[in-house]
């Protein structure tokens, strides 16, 4: 029989591993939301139900101060529709709570 001491470490030691992901798992769990934040955006400000968006770039940015803040996703999301373009940066905390798209560049 397994004593207490031995349980806790082990539930420990599982709790570690299944917490740890890399950066790339961080990116693409959080890349659906992002995609739907820009293409919402897109869709109001193009006035175009129909428009769809793909990722241009991602990329991870630490937090602006070197040991407070955030660590952040950022992706670069273009918007096409209605014979109208656009793209998009869209930030997400790497906390996971909730991505915000900034003002696009429409063509």
């Amino acid at each position: 029989m397994i004593d207490t001491k031995t349980t806790l470490a082990i539930a420990a030691t599982l709790a570690a591993l299944t917490g740890c992901q890399t950066t790339q798992q961080v990116m693409d769990a959080s890349q659906p939301q992002a995609l739907a934040m820009a293409t919402r955006r897109a869709q109001f400000e193009m006035n175009c139900p129909g428009a769809t968006a793909q990722v241009i770039s991602r990329e991870d940015v630490p937090p602006v101060l070197m040991y407070r803040g955030t660590p952040r996703l950022e992706y670069t999301i273009g918007v096409s529709g209605c014979g109208q373009r656009g793209t998009y940066l869209v930030i997400c905390p790497e906390d996971g709570s909730g991505c915000f798209a900034a003002a696009g560049r429409r063509e």
